[in-house]
């Protein structure tokens, strides 16, 4: 039989061509993924998940979706809305973070995940919050909730009414915890529209999604602290650029993440419910994440309160008034398109007195060649009152004529 030699420098070689082949491709591909045309974006990746919602934070854009609007169950995603009830207490001054909150039974005998809080213990609301936020403890939830309210049960009709104020469309409490029980749902959709609340409402709240772990209490049985409970959300710890939001399991809701992102100045938000396991909502996440950064940009068209223009007023006191927005106005579009965007100011007809501030007075309205990609309402800036007879009469006078020659 024969055989093929070959010799050392004929093997080296061999390697060299293989690697250099291997090499060679990776640089291909990347430079086709650098060299994709303008304003060209591949489909969403396939999200192994019941449901799923991929959000631009500051333009609101829904990058991709699945089922985003299905009612499911949320499990402990719930504790969203309970921190956020709470943080909406504390910015109104009903209770603050130093408060001492005593805990009730029905707190302490709460089951699965737990901040390991004792019946009858006083514990702060700062450090209840904590333990919602970072460690999910149904304890922490349900205590947090009977100090706002009295109990659960008048602190879910806050938290439904909260919902509803916020367009939440297809959620329905019936606890603070998630605890699965009949008609306790909510949708992909509503928890990035919560999410986005939670972040730019209380901002000075979110740091405590982005905390590791969480220490609280004493091992009864060795006198010494009890070891610091890790938080679940596990791309806190592979994606620098993740900084919230909070994980929920049960057998009936599967795995769920809300997870937020921040890079380059942007921020998206990532819901996904129902995958398969802990590792599986991290990683579709995180497909979703990949995607709405390589493909997409934000554009900053306008920001709220500066004035875009000088508006005609008749028959007021001034005859100008700057016209504006109450909101900042940004766009999300395909990577390479921001040059495309072009905003023009359309108006309601002929303003006249009295104009009051934040009244509606027309449109901006915001395109990408001759497709309409966004509108916001144009508010006047500042109010005028109505003149005096002899200004009214004048200003009458000449829009009669101008009426006559136009």
């Amino acid at each position: 039989m024969n055989k093929l030699f070959l010799s050392p420098s004929l093997v080296t070689r061999f390697r060299f061509l293989l690697f250099a082949f291997i090499a060679a491709s990776a640089l291909l591909s990347a430079t086709l993924v650098q060299a994709l045309p303008s304003g060209m974006i591949p489909s969403p990746p396939k999200i192994s998940a019941a449901s799923y919602i991929l959000m631009d934070a500051q333009s609101g854009e829904v990058l991709a979706e699945k089922n985003a609007d299905e009612r499911l169950p949320p499990a402990s995603l719930t504790k969203m809305m309970t921190s956020y009830v709470v943080t909406n207490e504390m910015a109104a001054g009903n209770i603050a973070r130093d408060d001492l909150v005593t805990v009730s039974e029905k707190a302490w005998r709460m089951k699965g995940s737990l901040m390991f809080i004792e019946v009858g213990e006083k514990v702060s609301v700062e450090d209840l919050l904590k333990g919602v936020i970072i460690v999910s403890g149904n304890d922490a939830s349900v205590a947090l909730a009977e100090y706002v309210a009295g109990s659960e049960g008048a602190f879910t009709q806050i938290m439904n009414g909260t919902a509803k104020a916020l367009g939440m469309n297809n959620s329905a409490f019936k606890n603070s915890s998630g605890w699965p029980v009949e008609g306790h749902y909510s949708s992909a959709r509503d928890f990035a529209i919560l999410s986005k609340h939670i972040i730019y409402d209380h901002p000075e709240y979110y740091p405590l999604y982005d905390q590791k772990e969480f220490q609280y209490g004493v091992d009864k049985r060795t006198g010494k602290p009890m070891n610091p409970q890790p938080n679940r959300n596990s791309l806190l710890w592979s994606n620098p650029g993740v900084d919230g939001l909070k994980t929920g399991h049960t057998d009936a809701a599967g795995y769920c993440l809300a997870a937020s992102a921040e890079k380059d100045g942007r921020r998206l938000i990532a819901v996904v419910m129902g995958t398969a396991g802990e590792r599986a909502r991290a990683a579709e996440t995180q497909k979703l994440l990949t995607y709405g950064f390589r493909f997409f940009e934000n554009v900053d068209v306008h920001r709220a309160g500066v004035a875009l223009e000088n508006l005609r007023v008749w028959k007021g006191q001034v005859n100008q008034v700057p016209v504006g927005l109450l909101e900042d106005l940004v766009v999300t579009v395909p990577r390479g398109t921001g040059k495309e965007v072009k905003a023009s100011v359309v108006v309601n007809g002929n303003l006249e007195a009295p104009v009051l501030e934040g009244e509606v007075v027309g449109s901006v309205v915001v395109k990408v060649g001759d497709e309409e990609i966004a509108r916001q309402n144009l508010v006047a800036l500042e109010p005028v009152a109505e003149g005096g007879f002899l200004k009214w009469f004048w200003d009458s006078l000449v829009q009669f004529f101008s009426g006559l020659f136009s």
